[in-house]
């Protein structure tokens, strides 16, 4: 569901941002309203959820492939406002570090999978939990709403790629940048996300929320009364055996739809687009979770340890510069 560099013009990219931006603006002003400062690392560990679930790429009908989000996930745990900065965040660490999604159209696949994903499936998850009572409730809610989430979030890439031939084209009518139009964009790209992906999304969500609310019962918005309580041990044990298993992600063979090289855009539709062809390109620090000369499933556990390790870091450093909650105890005469 990442939007590769040179896919989208320049315009739709520049309009995407424009979009994401106050949304970005919004959830920063949240994040230090709703989540107190000792949760924000706690915060980061739900990011590397999403950033290691992502890795974990699955074949799609069709010969493509597919992945989980966990947006619904870090909605329900910490609330939507935490959920848009966290994925936003993964996505911008995958673009820059590894290739995964393109600079330019970061605001795309922010707005899409950062902040329609999780504000829809956390709309879900809470209206049926409050109809149905219990855990059961509660993890009904989540896989439904973050099923639902996920394919808004691929219909929306499905639109931006579609509309690219009908309003970028030259005078004899060849796409400029992603050659498919609606037709051909929403059906190829539903009908992955709509089965097999929808289901993964719900799996990892209703998964990994059901062992976190046993095994840490208090990670989320709720303050823990010490660390044991938090449940970080568990917590850690889980990010680890994701991180090890990530490698299963490199068995799915073929690119996710939309993700392909210029060389084969031209075995598929015949020509390069010029756009697309001769865009900029940024030069990662690991295309594709990769790294010269070593072994392609160490590069990608080692990718994987680089992207938590930023992501905890980085909320780590968020809830140093918060301002301490401060408790004035009870007021006189109360």
């Amino acid at each position: 569901m990442h939007i590769p560099e040179n896919y989208l013009s320049p315009s739709t990219c520049a309009v995407a941002g424009l979009a994401m931006a106050p949304v970005l603006v919004r959830a920063v002003a949240k994040v230090r309203e709703e989540v107190p400062r000792e949760k924000m690392p706690l915060l980061g560990v739900a990011a590397a959820f999403c950033f290691l679930s992502m890795m974990f790429n699955i074949p799609l009908p069709g010969g493509t492939t597919g992945h989980a989000v966990c947006g619904t996930l870090i909605a329900i745990l910490f609330g939507p406002w935490a959920a848009v900065l966290a994925v936003s965040i993964a996505l911008a660490i995958q673009a820059v570090l590894f290739g995964d999604g393109g600079i330019l159209a970061l605001g795309a696949n922010c707005f899409n999978m950062a902040f329609v994903l999780p504000f829809v499936g956390y709309a879900i998850y809470d209206l049926i939990r409050r109809r149905v009572d219990g855990e059961r409730g509660e993890l009904l809610g989540a896989a439904v709403g973050s099923y639902v989430g996920l394919n808004c979030a691929a219909l929306l890439t499905a639109i931006e790629f579609g509309i690219q031939p009908l309003l970028f084209h030259d005078a004899a009518g060849n796409a400029l940048y992603c050659p498919y139009p609606l037709q051909v964009a929403i059906p190829a790209m539903m009908l992955g996300h709509l089965t097999v992906a929808g289901l993964a999304e719900a799996g990892f969500t209703v998964g990994i929320l059901a062992f976190v609310r046993h095994a840490a019962p208090s990670f989320g918005i709720e303050r823990p009364a010490n660390a044991r309580e938090a449940g970080v041990v568990p917590i850690a044990g889980l990010i680890l055996a994701l991180v090890a298993a990530t490698p299963l992600g490199l068995l799915a063979t073929g690119d996710a739809w939309g993700e392909w090289a210029t060389e084969d855009l031209v075995e598929m539709v015949g020509y390069a687009p010029v756009g697309l062809a001769n865009g900029w390109e940024w030069s990662s620090l690991m295309p594709d979770y990769s790294l010269a000369g070593m072994p392609e499933w160490a590069a990608y556990v080692l990718s994987a340890v680089i992207g938590v390790a930023l992501l905890v870091i980085i909320f780590r450093l968020m809830g140093a510069a918060a301002r301490p909650t401060v408790d004035f105890g009870p007021k006189q005469g109360a």
